[in-house]
Order: C-alpha cells, then sequence, then structure tokens
C-alpha cells in the first residue's frame, strides 16, 4: 500500500500493484518490480561491468568522496554516483564475460584545478617515492594538499592517503613492506586546495611491476596444485600396483577404488584452470 502524504496530487510512497514510489535526493521515484527474465547477453554484460566497477570503488570512498564530491555539489547526484557513471563508461576493457579495469583510465578525482608539472614515481627501499616540481603553481603550492591512491589488484588491499604532503613540498614517500612493492600496482595522485573547494583531475603515474596475477587466478592455481598433488601421489600407487601385476589389474575393492579415484583426478587436472605455464 502507498501513502499520499501531500494529498492526492502529492508523489505517493510505498507499492502499488508492481509499481513502487519513492524520493531520492529530493526526487520523485518510481520503478517497475516483478520476476525477471532470463538476462539476455547484454544484460549479464551491463551486470558485470557493474559488479567490475562496484568492486574497484568500493576501496576507495573516501578519495572518491573528496573527488567527485564538488561535481555532485547542487545535484540529486552523489559522488559515488558520479564516480560510477565514469568508470562504467569510461575505464573498463574488454568483451563479456572477460569485462575488466583499464588503470591507465581510472579517474578518481575530477576537477579544475591544475595539476603540476614534472610527476615523476620511483620505487625505493622500503617504500614509493613521489616527486613533482611545484614551482609552477608557487601560488597554490602551500595551500594544497596531495592525495595519493594506490591500487593493488592482485590483493585488492588498496591503501589511500587523503593528505599526505603539500604541493609545496615537492615530494611524499609512502612506507611498504617488500611483498606489496613488488606486486602488481597502479598509483594515482591529485591535490586538492585546503579549504576542499578545489581539486585537480587525478594523474595516473603508471604501472608498476607490471599485471599480475589476480586473487582470482591465484585461488584457481593453488586449488590446481592441490589436485596435481593428490594424483601424484594417487597415480605413484596405482600405476604402481600395475607394474608389480604385470598390468593386469587386481580384482580387490581398494585397487577399485583407486582406479576410480586415479581417473577422477585425472579428468579434473586436463579441465582445472590455474595450469601453470
Amino acid at each position: 500500500m502507498a501513502k499520499a502524504s501531500n494529498g492526492p496530487q502529492g508523489h505517493l510512497n510505498g507499492k502499488v500493484g508492481n509499481l513502487v514510489f519513492y524520493m531520492l535526493n529530493g526526487q520523485p521515484i518510481v520503478r517497475l518490480i516483478g520476476r525477471k527474465g532470463k538476462p539476455s547477453t547484454l544484460q549479464l554484460a551491463n551486470y558485470q561491468e557493474m559488479a567490475v566497477t562496484t568492486k574497484l570503488l568500493k576501496r576507495m570512498g573516501g578519495f572518491i568522496k573528496l573527488g567527485y564530491g564538488l561535481q555532485a555539489r547542487g545535484t540529486v547526484h552523489n559522488a559515488h554516483n558520479l564516480a560510477t557513471s565514469y568508470h562504467k563508461k569510461q575505464a573498463l576493457t574488454g568483451e563479456y564475460p572477460n569485462i575488466s579495469i583499464d588503470y591507465s583510465k581510472v579517474k578518481l578525482s575530477r576537477g579544475i584545478m591544475p595539476e603540476t608539472a614534472d610527476l615523476k614515481i620511483n620505487k625505493l627501499a622500503g617504500g614509493l617515492e613521489i616527486t613533482w616540481d611545484p614551482k609552477d603553481y608557487a601560488d597554490l603550492a602551500h595551500n594544497d594538499s596531495v592525495m595519493v591512491m594506490i591500487c593493488c589488484p592482485e590483493t585488492g588491499k588498496d591503501e589511500e592517503y587523503l593528505n599526505i604532503a603539500r604541493r609545496s613540498e615537492g615530494k611524499c614517500f609512502i612506507p611498504m613492506h617488500e611483498n606489496v612493492l613488488n606486486q602488481q600496482l597502479e598509483p594515482y595522485i591529485s591535490f586538492i586546495s585546503a579549504d576542499g573547494e578545489k581539486v585537480s583531475d587525478s594523474v595516473y603515474l603508471g604501472n608498476l611491476n607490471g599485471v599480475g596475477k589476480s586473487a582470482a587466478e591465484g585461488q584457481e592455481q593453488e586449488k590446481y596444485q592441490q589436485v596435481k598433488t593428490r594424483f601424484d601421489q594417487v597415480s605413484d600407487s596405482y600405476l604402481g600396483q600395475l607394474k608389480e601385476n604385470f598390468n593386469c589389474k587386481p580384482n580387490t575393492k581398494a585397487f577399485k577404488y583407486l582406479e576410480k579415484e586415479y581417473k577422477v583426478l585425472k579428468n579434473q587436472l586436463e579441465h582445472l584452470p590455474g595450469k601453470p605455464g
């Protein structure tokens, strides 16, 4: 049942038949509900695009809030809506079912503030050093804060640094353990005014360490190795018993179980993903 709190001419709030009425950011919304049929390939692609985009952005909420918050002011949108819209349209690559992020096209902030010249990133012992030339914007540099985002696609353990330095300092250092420092890293930098009223477009600093395996690929390789280890054990026993009996199968229940497991594991290895090389 829906309620008309503002009279018969006002916006409804609730459910009428297969329609749901509600307010979103001050705007009246109505949507259709009901059973979904079997999704088409285009729908499946859209679902995956949204899932990939959501997975990326949920790890960087603070950065997105600052990076897109100014754009959202005075609109019915919020920062996350705007970031989702941009990345779903501009920062994805591949075709369903292999849609993934194009990290070179990721934009974690969008604004009118100038960026800065001569941005560089270097791996040092114990972490990353990012440098830039603050001279071009000396009138801004004393107030601007530096925001850095380090995406770690292999583990998903991204790190956001929302006030790591001042633009006037010309550099910042991000300490990292060696195992993190040597995995795939996708770094970004932005500049924001001290009062939060201006922000620059984020700048992609380039891939470090190449493209590593994803968490899913790591799990696949681990599963394959577990099955392979067990298969090697069963295979040694199975083939050893055949050899002892001059390739004649022993007519015992234990051997029949062994043979069944040997065949099942062999079939699994032929079809499991995660095979080395």
